[in-house]
């Protein structure tokens, strides 16, 4: 039995072992507001480090009375909230392990994660998640169903405040018998099963052991000197390792967690919470750059001062982008005229911006560092638990990734596939021998497929997918990524996608910005009863060829967008197109908008291509 005193100080710096010596941390903090959520009035009530330790525990001795033991699975349906950091703790305290799923996903797809796992738990968050998993109940091993909301739970189920009834009444006490338990697990004890969500094939299920995320944990943040004043919101999805890795961090930081289940509620939930550190993918980064954006072109002063702004802070990047604040009274007047209100977008308290989970574009890093917000952009997987590689306020480079971190060994192969190898590498796929034979060389490097390469300094950058790359007719291998990139760098463009795969020229698929383009046709007299209409009015063409064009200045011929087509569809999770990380899953867009693409195409024999 490995010694993990649930009585730890929280200032002792030891570095974790194991999930559960998170939680030792945790439930020792003394912390009356280590968690915050949000009751039906919309009011932030807390929950103290006693209360999360008596919840795990009541939790944790109600899956053992069902008959859950070390190395069981339990499934976890839910979107953001405490019950959810409960019952992750509670499973991997009696040594099982978790399996989180997508609340997103369909019932059908639920139900294969669900059997491929062996899952006879299942916790889910309301009646929507419960009526999708019942519905499937007889495709899995289920046996219990869990439910987070307590009002009228339906029949089949049974309610999270039934089970943690009288929990909050035991204060300071802690229960010897269960703190043993907790230390019976080791770092080589399966923590989680994460199923990938699928850019180019069929989901995975990526094996995580606790020592995996543990040595992820003790590296990754020991740069930022988080401590128990800083406070983060819980907004991604955790189902996705990044989001869960955060909550860790603060977690065992002491920090104040904050939960945010529903998206469109973050705005309000910055502005109330007033963060001080926050991890968005870069595509909720994006979001709020064509935001102010939008609502400074509906104001030719406006339009005028955040130009005038913008100018002046790309003049002062590189000093904001080093953790310093410029001192000229032209950049204080810029602040608080423009890049005050973009901080407070934020909650204006926030001293750490950290980008990951996708690949964050250049020009979105410039023109945050134009408005006085360095975004430290990090590199990983969900195989790697996550982190690879990060900037930090010390070690920095603008463009890169970052650097490795110190207890990860990396090297290219001969093609530039990056390679890596560590404590951190998860141990496989679940029941996937062949993928594993796959993803692995014989001295036990993992291949990301990420092609990449280092500067003289040792920073790590990433180019793309290595299946993702698009190789012309002519032999040109281009890089989809940062292109797609510069073109959603305009307001008018949501998501974009390049195709163009043994093509003689690059094309690309344009999903708008719905309510800056409607403001746009609007200003401009364009009159369309839908948005088929409204995106094949030639003027709305003509305008997005403008910025087609303008993108294809900076980039070689080969690479240039010679093709575009504007869809009237905007991409989301819930349509299908963009992973939960806001990725483009490539093959259900080539598929969707396959008759576009063949149109695109069409004279290609008789063109002039390249």
């Amino acid at each position: 039995m490995r010694s993990c005193p649930i009585d730890i100080p929280m200032t002792q710096k030891t570095p974790l072992q194991t999930i559960n010596d998170l939680f030792c941390r945790v439930a020792a903090a003394a912390n009356p507001r280590a968690v915050l959520w949000q009751d039906e009035f919309g009011l932030w009530q807390p929950i103290s480090s006693d209360q999360i330790y008596h919840r795990v525990r009541a939790l944790a001795e109600t899956f053992l009375r069902w008959g859950a033991k070390k190395g069981d699975r339990i499934a976890l349906i839910s979107e953001n909230r405490w019950e959810w950091a409960i019952a992750d703790f509670a499973a991997l305290a009696i040594g099982a392990v978790d399996v989180p799923i997508y609340p997103t996903l369909t019932g059908e797809q639920i139900a294969v994660m669900v059997q491929d796992a062996g899952c006879k738990i299942a916790v889910v968050s309301n009646r929507l998640q419960f009526d999708k998993l019942n519905a499937v109940r007889a495709k899995t091993q289920l046996e219990r169903i869990l439910i987070m909301d307590s009002a009228q739970p339906p029949e089949g189920s049974v309610a999270f405040s039934e089970v943690l009834a009288g929990a909050d009444d035991h204060g300071a006490d802690r229960n010897p018998v269960f703190d043993a338990l907790v230390r019976t697990v080791e770092p080589k004890d399966l923590a989680t099963l994460i199923y990938t969500s699928g850019t180019t094939g069929e989901p995975k299920g990526v094996m995580l052991t606790h020592g995996n995320i543990a040595s992820n944990q003790t590296i990754a943040a020991a740069d930022f000197a988080f401590n128990p004043t800083d406070a983060c919101i819980s907004f991604l999805p955790l189902s996705h390792i990044t989001a869960r890795a955060l909550d860790y961090v603060m977690f065992t930081s002491g920090a104040q967690v904050a939960y945010c289940s529903q998206f469109d509620k973050l705005p309000q939930a910055m502005r109330e919470i007033r963060p001080t550190v926050f991890v968005g993918v870069p595509r909720v980064y994006e979001k709020i750059r064509q935001e102010v954006e939008r609502r400074a072109a509906l104001s030719p002063v406006k339009r005028r001062i955040l130009a005038w702004a913008i100018g002046l802070g790309a003049a002062h990047s590189d000093t904001v982008y080093s953790g310093r604040k410029p001192s000229s009274v032209l950049w204080n007047l810029a602040n608080k005229l423009a890049y005050g209100k973009v901080q407070e977008a934020f909650g204006g308290r926030v001293r750490i911006f950290v980008a990951g989970g996708a690949p964050l574009g250049m020009d979105t890093a410039k023109w945050f560092a134009s408005v006085g917000i360095a975004l430290w952009e990090g590199y990983g997987l969900t195989e790697t638990s996550p982190v690879i590689a990060l900037n930090t306020p010390e070690h920095h480079r603008m463009g890169a990734v970052g650097m490795p971190l110190s207890n990860v060994e990396l090297k290219l192969a001969a093609d530039g596939e990056l390679l890596v190898r560590g404590p951190s590498v998860f141990v496989g796929y679940w029941q996937k021998p062949e993928a594993n034979a796959e993803c692995f060389d014989a001295e036990g490097w993992f291949l990301t497929g990420d092609i990449a390469h280092f500067d003289s300094d040792g920073f790590l950058y990433i180019t793309d997918r290595k299946k993702e790359l698009l190789k012309t007719s002519g032999g040109k291998m281009v890089a989809p990524q940062p292109i797609e990139n510069k073109l959603k760098n305009n307001m008018l463009v949501a998501q974009a996608a390049l195709v163009g795969d043994k093509h003689k020229f690059i094309s690309a698929i344009l999903s708008p910005n719905f309510v800056a383009l409607e403001e746009w046709a609007s200003h401009h007299g364009v009159v369309a009863a839908t948005r088929a209409e409204l995106v094949a009015d030639s003027r709305v063409v003509a305008h997005y060829a403008e910025i087609v064009r303008e993108v294809n200045g900076g980039l070689a011929n080969f690479e240039s967008v010679k093709r575009f087509r504007v869809v009237a569809d905007e991409w989301t999770q819930e349509s299908g197109e963009l992973t939960p990380s806001m990725k483009l899953k490539r093959r259900v867009i080539t598929g969707r908008y396959a008759a576009e693409i063949a149109a695109l195409y069409a004279d290609e024999a008789t063109s002039r291509g390249e």
